[in-house]
């Protein structure tokens, strides 16, 4: 039995850990829609001279290669510039900005649009701040106090990429599997269909009494007694006891 928990456990992280939400019994709202908006291409106009300057070092062109300035994102390419290396055009990010593949992601923002056309032959994406209720690209990171609870193969404007559909955290809602478990959650309950055959798990506050899932940390001030091995849709499961 512990190779076979292990093993379905395995298999739905796996899943995730390439593409990095279960809608059974619970309904999500609607989705924000994507951006329609095309990004920008690139101007070649601008000689090596401006690319390098040092008044413009942390505010428009740098050369391919160069590091970029903190709390920036690249927005724009050329081939032009930099003795043929190509050139970059970096500027601070935005809530609701078209970037380049290549471009850093800021602390706190997320993808929640994708096209292969853009910055000058370069994968666009676009960025912007989380919000309740988003679908996210599969690329995108996850802000601390969201969860994943729905998964659309194709789509949901991100052209040809995975989405993922993100909420905040609360008590009572089904994630999918892979779908980070914040300080003070646990995972309660489990099925195999969700989240596009994901599988998917019911994430609950932490208290006495409830039943944790294998795998889930263990919150701090608690501790596990009782193991029922029927629980957790048949994973098996621990009582959570307080210390």
């Amino acid at each position: 039995m512990t190779a076979t928990l292990r093993s379905r456990l395995a298999s739905a992280a796996g899943v995730i850990a390439l593409m990095v939400a279960v809608l059974t019994g619970v309904s999500v709202g609607t989705a924000s829609a994507a951006p329609t908006a095309a990004p920008t291409t690139a101007s070649a106009s601008v000689s090596v001279s401006d690319a390098t300057s040092p008044q413009l070092a942390a505010a428009g062109w740098i050369c391919r290669g160069a590091p970029v300035t903190p709390g920036y994102v690249l927005t724009q390419h050329t081939n032009n510039g930099c003795n043929g290396a190509g050139m970059w055009y970096q500027q601070p990010v935005q809530n609701g900005i078209w970037t380049c593949a290549t471009s850093p992601i800021p602390a706190g923002y997320v993808l929640s649009g994708h096209t292969p056309n853009g910055c000058d032959g370069y994968d666009s994406w676009y960025m912007r701040l989380p919000a309740d209720g988003l679908w996210t690209c599969g690329t995108s990171p996850i802000p601390s106090g969201y969860v994943l609870t729905n998964h659309a193969a194709n789509g949901m404007g991100c052209a040809n990429i995975d989405a993922w559909y993100m909420q905040l955290a609360r008590d009572g809602i089904w994630t999918c599997a892979g779908s980070p478990i914040w300080p003070g959650y646990i995972n309660t309950n489990h099925q195999n269909p969700g989240c596009g055959g994901l599988g998917s798990w019911f994430l609950q506050l932490a208290r006495p009494g409830l039943w944790i899932c294998p795998y889930t940390p263990i919150p701090a001030g608690y501790h596990t007694g009782t193991y029922n091995s029927s629980y957790c849709g048949g994973l098996g499961a621990w009582v959570l006891i307080r210390n």
